[in-house]
């Protein structure tokens, strides 16, 4: 493998390489790679001369990391809750479900960790962006012992030419990079746009031609009750309806899969090893209820519900003209607030509420069947599709933690999920993955309810327990994500708490979210070299609990000065 002094060395990956070797004229000589190495680009003709990290292995030399000296056991999860709220189960009985028979883990199983690319790991022009870089980080990857990658696959950028004109080129690239390397690939079939979310640091948007037909027909995307449209992600309420030049958006996802399918059938079930369906914006079976573009919402807001488009406007009329109830198919609720209220500030979500009454329960059980009703659509083609080559199939359920501790959980019911203190809205979805034989994916694995701000009312471990219960119940795979970008000891601890099997469904899988620069900095690296090495001996140790890097810990708390160290240890 052949350095020369115009050789381009990524500058955040020069310390995993001690040295390397290179024959020239017969002769040998050992060179020190540091950081003043030569900045000049690499000759073109050589872009695609890769080489795996086997063939390296013995010519370039990783830095050793020595394992830490901490060696802390993680307590049960059980333990860890009555812990944190010794009143918890007064406070959510409904939640606290009584423990199946089945499990897909235990405590002592190896969960295989997929680290997930940049978001624009493939250019606005269907190339890979910086092919080099990405080959010598999936190198270190694979050093460090990952399972594989993950990768959003755009519908903005493959089908960008026009309907059923596919550009798969920049994929088929990574995909031949991934197998060079040994690893294996968990691609997205993201069909909503990127930007305007928690973590997007990007912009691509739907197809030029569906914006196109938006623009024709602004009631294909979400409205809000103010008629605020948001372009993320088509509308549900015209799933059936062939609104995308003769084509229906179910239509347009199948043939998309279909196309993905023909061309990587050589690769599905070998290197490719799961396709993650995407339902909704960021990918999450969701409506848009807390879009943070244009400083629409902001954290904790309760957010609102997104049925005003003339699709959905005509679905509630006639489930109410069914009814016999023609006035509760006028529209959603009057008194369910706006965007950044709290739930006590509305008639609707505040303690005896609106959310309670029949019509309350009318209405949230429509919305969240449309989108149960939605999902379940897009999962059966996906079934039909990848049925037989091995993949498995994959959905993701958006983390919803805040207003998890009150009586209507608001933020969830905006969302679609109809999860509040007497009823489960996790059970419903997971009955439907179960039926497709999909895998729940579910973020927020990371947090702990410690870490929130008290006035928000959060609980993502009462959430988290929540859903490994349901998906344990109807005995459905789960598997998990960190929903913000965390390299502290503490959010892998966390992690390797909750995908034990103690207090639930284990995990079968976990997806670190992101690989970027940060991650490769010395002490973030090491954390996440010891995680995976946690992780694949079944969680017998854990990292230390603070917060060393000053993380974001909730959402959009974004500290812009460095933060002080916390001289508090919390118990896990």
């Amino acid at each position: 493998y052949k350095y020369t002094s115009k050789t381009f060395i990524n500058p955040y990956l020069f310390y995993f390489f001690q040295t390397s070797i290179y024959n020239k004229n017969t002769h040998t000589k050992k060179m020190a790679l540091t950081p003043c190495s030569s900045t000049s680009f690499i000759n073109k003709k050589e872009r695609k001369n890769y080489r795996t990290h086997d063939d390296i292995s013995s010519m370039i030399c990783f830095a050793k990391i020595n394992p830490p000296s901490y060696n802390l056991k993680a307590k049960s999860y059980n333990q860890e809750v009555q812990f944190l709220n010794p009143n918890m189960e007064e406070k959510e009985k409904f939640h606290m479900l009584t423990s199946g028979t089945h499990s897909n883990n235990s405590s002592s199983t190896k969960v295989p960790v997929f680290v997930m690319l940049p978001l624009d790991t493939i250019s606005i022009g269907g190339n890979m962006n910086k092919p080099r870089a990405m080959n010598a980080s999936l190198m270190a990857l694979k050093g460090a012992g990952v399972e594989g990658v993950m990768v959003d696959c755009w519908w903005g950028l493959v089908e960008k030419d026009g309907p059923l004109k596919y550009n798969w080129e920049g994929y088929d690239e990574l995909v031949k990079m991934v197998q060079a390397n040994g690893l294996k690939l968990q691609v997205v079939m993201s069909f909503h746009q990127c930007g305007g979310n928690v973590g997007d640091s990007c912009s691509i948007p739907l197809p030029p031609w569906v914006l196109e037909e938006i623009s024709k027909n602004p009631d294909i995307v979400y409205t809000d009750r103010s008629g605020r449209r948001n372009p993320e992600y088509i509308s549900l309420g015209c799933d059936q309806l062939p609104v995308l030049r003769g084509r229906t958006p179910i239509q347009v996802y199948t043939d998309y899969m279909r196309s993905f399918r023909e061309k990587f059938k050589n690769y599905l079930g070998d290197v490719i090893v799961e396709i993650q369906v995407g339902m909704g914006p960021c990918g999450e079976l969701r409506y848009p209820s807390y879009p943070e573009s244009n400083g629409t919402w902001r954290f904790p807001g309760i957010g609102e519900f997104q049925c005003y488009d003339k699709y959905m406007k005509a679905s509630l009329a006639a489930s109410a003209h069914a009814m016999g109830k023609e006035s509760w198919g006028r529209g959603g609720p009057h008194d369910s607030g706006q965007y950044n209220q709290f739930p006590e500030e509305t008639g609707f979500f505040k303690k005896d509420g609106t959310w309670n009454s029949e019509y309350g329960q009318f209405f949230l059980e429509w919305y969240s069947r449309k989108l149960l009703e939605h999902g379940d659509n897009i999962l059966a083609s996906a079934e039909g599709i990848f049925k037989g080559t091995g993949c498995k199939l994959s959905g993701k359920v958006a983390g919803i933690h805040w207003h998890y501790n009150t009586r209507s959980h608001a933020a969830e019911l905006t969302a679609g999920y109809y999860n509040t203190r007497n009823k489960d809205g996790y059970l419903p979805i997971a009955r439907m993955f179960a039926k497709r034989g999909v895998v729940f994916n579910f973020t927020c694995m990371e947090m702990r309810d410690g870490e929130q701000p008290h006035s928000a009312n959060c609980s993502p471990e009462g959430l988290v327990r929540q859903v490994k219960n349901a998906t344990r119940n109807v005995g459905v795979e789960l598997a998990g994500e960190n929903a913000l970008e965390r390299y502290d000891g503490g959010g892998y601890a966390q992690v390797l708490s909750t995908s034990r099997a103690d207090s639930g469904n284990g995990l079968s899988a976990f997806t670190y979210l992101r690989l970027n620069k940060r991650l490769f900095e010395p002490e973030n690296w090491r954390n996440l070299v010891e995680f995976v090495k946690n992780m694949s001996e079944g969680g017998s140790t854990r990292l230390p609990e603070c917060d060393s890097s000053r993380t974001d810990l909730y959402v959009r708390f974004v500290k812009q000065t460095h933060a002080k160290r916390t001289t508090e240890v919390a118990v896990v």
